[in-house]
Formats: C-alpha cells, sequence, structure tokens
C-alpha cells in the first residue's frame, strides 16, 4: 500500500469519531464473521484482540469491533459475499464511500457497512503478499506463508497466530494492548516466544515486550 492519502474521501469531525463506538456496537462475533464466509477461497483469518481470544479459547475483555486479515487480491471474493452492504476505505481519520480501486490500492483497511442504519458490522485488513506468503506491512522483509500464521480454534474459525497480533499491538501500546500481552505471554510457546522477541527487536527496537519475553 502506498504511504499517501488518495484524492477525495471526508474527514471525519470531532464529533464523528466520538460517535463511531456507537456505529460499531453491532459488529459481529468471530462466529458470524465465519459463518458468513464459509467456503471462501481466499485465506482469511480474525485478527488483533479478538485473535487472542480465540487463541485463549474464550473471551478475556469487551471488543469495539471486529477486524480479520485478508490477502488485498482476495479482497473481490470477500466483498462479493456481502451484496446488501457497503465497503468504506478508511485511513488517517478519513472514510472514502465507495471507494475506487486506485483508493482501495492506497489504503489498507476496509469497513463494512449497513446503509440501512448507517453502522459498522466488520473490518477487513487488506493485506500485502506474494501469492500465499503473507508480507507483513511493517517491514516488508518479513514473509511468511499463509499455512504458518493462520490458526484454528476446535471449531474452524481462522485466526492469526497470537505472536504477529501482539507485533502490531506493540506499536502503540496503548492499555488494551498492554493487558493483551500480559494475558498472552506466558501461554507462548517457546518458538512463538523466540519469534515475537526477534520481531519486536527487528520492528521496534528496544521494545519492552522483547525483555519480558
Amino acid at each position: 500500500m502506498s504511504e499517501q492519502l488518495p484524492s477525495g474521501g471526508t474527514e471525519l469531525s470531532p464529533e464523528e469519531i466520538e460517535a463511531l463506538p456507537a456505529r460499531w456496537s453491532s459488529c459481529w462475533t468471530p462466529d458470524e464473521v465465519a459463518r458468513r464466509l464459509v467456503g471462501v477461497g481466499t485465506p482469511w483469518c480474525v485478527v488483533a484482540g479478538w485473535a487472542l481470544d480465540l487463541f485463549h479459547g474464550k473471551q478475556t475483555r469487551a471488543h469495539g469491533d471486529i477486524e480479520i486479515a485478508i490477502p488485498a487480491a482476495g479482497f473481490p471474493e470477500v466483498r462479493s459475499r456481502f451484496p446488501e452492504y457497503v465497503f468504506d476505505a478508511v485511513g488517517s481519520g478519513r472514510i472514502w464511500e465507495d471507494p475506487t480501486p486506485e483508493t482501495l490500492a492506497t489504503v489498507h483497511q476496509t469497513w463494512l457497512r449497513d446503509p440501512a442504519t448507517g453502522n459498522y458490522l466488520l473490518d477487513v485488513f487488506r493485506e500485502p503478499h506474494d501469492g500465499d506468503t503473507w508480507i507483513c506491512r511493517r517491514d516488508e522483509t518479513v514473509r511468511l506463508p499463509y499455512r504458518d500464521i493462520i490458526l484454528r480454534t476446535r471449531s474452524g474459525i481462522p485466526y492469526l497466530a497470537p505472536e504477529l497480533v501482539l507485533l502490531f499491538k506493540a506499536k502503540h501500546l496503548r492499555p488494551k494492548d498492554q493487558a493483551d500481552f500480559t494475558a498472552t505471554a506466558s501461554r507462548l510457546t517457546p518458538t512463538q516466544r523466540e519469534t515475537l522477541t526477534a520481531l519486536l527487536t527487528r520492528i521496534h527496537p528496544g521494545h519492552p515486550w522483547a525483555a519480558d519475553l
């Protein structure tokens, strides 16, 4: 994805930003997302906080939204599953309704909106990739096969490996990110801990989590 924002779009006002939690209040659960994506050929997985709860096997905290990641080239197939809804592209406090291909190529987040209510149901990250190889958007030299980074719950819901979820959470270190790390680090396998330590050292040198691992 390009770092330069496309033209157009609408900049969210402070009031609109404050109203976003309410617009996400009816978002789907991982089970609902999995039900709606049954049979989709492109690899997809739940990411962020919900992914860690799937790893834990239980919900550990409230979630304000739900996010999944897919390879960017698989977006048309995913979009075709939701003909009754619309996707808005999102980036840097702006929203592009009914985005053009050029806009989609520039920003990586896409929010699924119910046009009847204006509420958001699902956040889709369109990730860089090389065929079946995932490319980390924080460091494009980090490349891993999708088969190695997507885990599944007992019921078959795919989710991103916890060490990679924590890597993305490490950037902002919000209170919920620290809480997620504290709850998850001790449950990582030795290999997962080594992987997260190496990635933190590479992408976020000096990060406090590395010492705790």
